[in-house]
């Protein structure tokens, strides 16, 4: 293995690791961001896995069938560069609809969720098994109900 064999394969490697870690994060644009560097990373190692750079295309000059250049890593790359440009664009759509929603664009714990997951796994941690249960209150997303919801008349 080449000193640039091996630098290229930390590179994609750092590059996967970055946009995991931000595909965990709570905020929406840092999970587009790190959507973003993973279809960026996988290019690359399609890329690198196709051979060294410099070779010649099918239609070239070259001598013997292994000098040629592969043309299906370089198509799957241009495919795969087309559909994570139309993903990103319907994420980003969905970060901005979220921002004009809620003001802000940081994903928060569903009670409900949490409460349920809890009742249908007892012994779990939090779990609140042998104590009377609580009622359910309201979510933040309810209306009152003595007040009329959106588009409802008073």
């Amino acid at each position: 293995m080449t000193t640039v064999d091996l630098t290229s394969a930390v590179v994609v490697g750092g590059l996967f690791a970055i946009g995991f870690h931000l595909l965990l994060q709570r905020s929406l644009m840092r999970l587009l961001f790190g959507f973003l560097v993973l279809g960026h990373s996988t290019n690359l190692l399609v890329l690198l896995a196709a051979g060294p750079p410099g070779r010649p295309p099918i239609t070239g000059y070259a001598h013997g069938k292994d000098s040629f250049a592969d043309p299906l890593p370089q198509a799957m790359a241009l495919t795969a560069i087309v559909i994570t440009f139309g993903i990103s664009i319907l994420l980003l759509a969905l970060v901005y609809r979220g921002w004009l929603l809620l003001g802000h664009d940081e994903v928060r714990d569903d009670v409900e969720d949490r409460r349920l997951g809890e009742s249908e796994h007892p012994g779990f941690p939090g779990d609140t098994a042998g104590e009377p249960e609580e009622a359910p209150g309201r979510t933040t997303r309810e209306a009152p109900r003595g007040t009329p919801g959106k588009g409802e008349e008073r």
